[in-house]
């Protein structure tokens, strides 16, 4: 069927507070055989599927991976993962504005998450250096954007154009081992590792439960970007 089906289809139960046996038996299907479907042991007919969109209320292309977005809209939805030709083909008939709010909300929501977790964890090293990586990601996309208009004043950037990318990537790496090391509760000069007993459980059940308004967000960035990697 797809990959992305059975993880998706646990989600649904498990936000929704079900039990594989209630679950199944509002689908007509065995306990068994759900899980089955859940683990991906077995594949469905399309007809599931359709079943199953109808049930959780969700787009059939939202439980194939196809789509983040659950429900219809009266504006169409774009995959993050979209080709760029598809982009265009959309922006020419609609406002590009539906993309970049549903790329803010995910942004966005995926990075409370990360700082929720960063506050739990209470280690100032840690805090450091996750700010100090998406600060310089931040910084570069801004400088190009900036820069891309000449007219622009440069007075707002004190590095010059030829030394900063060099250094930012730099600074990028030592900010992305130094959280590492911290993570992994190996020592660095200037912060204490994390410790162990700090230390969060997490897993996909974990946090569809707990953070229920952030994790179909999480869960799309990791998906969208898992498959740019894969290009």
């Amino acid at each position: 069927m797809n990959k992305d089906f059975p993880r998706i289809i646990t989600l649904l139960r498990e936000e929704k507070g079900l039990s594989q046996k209630q679950a199944a038996s509002d689908l007509g299907i065995s306990q068994p055989l759900l899980s089955h479907y859940e683990k991906g042991i077995r594949e469905c007919s399309l007809d599931f599927v359709v079943k199953v969109a109808d049930y959780y209320n969700v787009t059939c292309d939202y439980l194939l991976g196809r789509s983040a977005i659950r429900t219809e809209s009266t504006t169409e939805s774009i995959d993050l993962d979209d080709d760029i030709s598809m982009y265009d083909t959309y922006t020419r008939n609609n406002k590009i504005s539906h993309i970049v709010s549903y790329n803010k909300k995910t942004i966005f929501n995926s990075l409370s998450f990360l700082f929720d977790q960063i506050d739990l964890l209470d280690n100032i090293g840690l805090l450091h250096e996750c700010s100090s990586y998406i600060f310089g990601a931040v910084y570069s996309l801004f400088r190009i954007i900036y820069t891309s208009n000449p007219k622009n004043p440069k007075g707002i950037f004190s590095i010059p154009e030829h030394i900063y990318k060099g250094r930012l990537h730099s600074m990028q790496a030592i900010s992305e081992s130094n959280a590492e090391s911290i993570a992994n509760g190996l020592p660095i000069t200037e912060y204490r590792s994390l410790e162990r007993s700090k230390q969060i459980e997490l897993s996909p059940e974990i946090i569809s439960e707990q953070y229920t308004a952030m994790s179909e967000s999480l869960f799309t960035l990791i998906q969208s970007t898992e498959k740019r990697m894969m290009k």
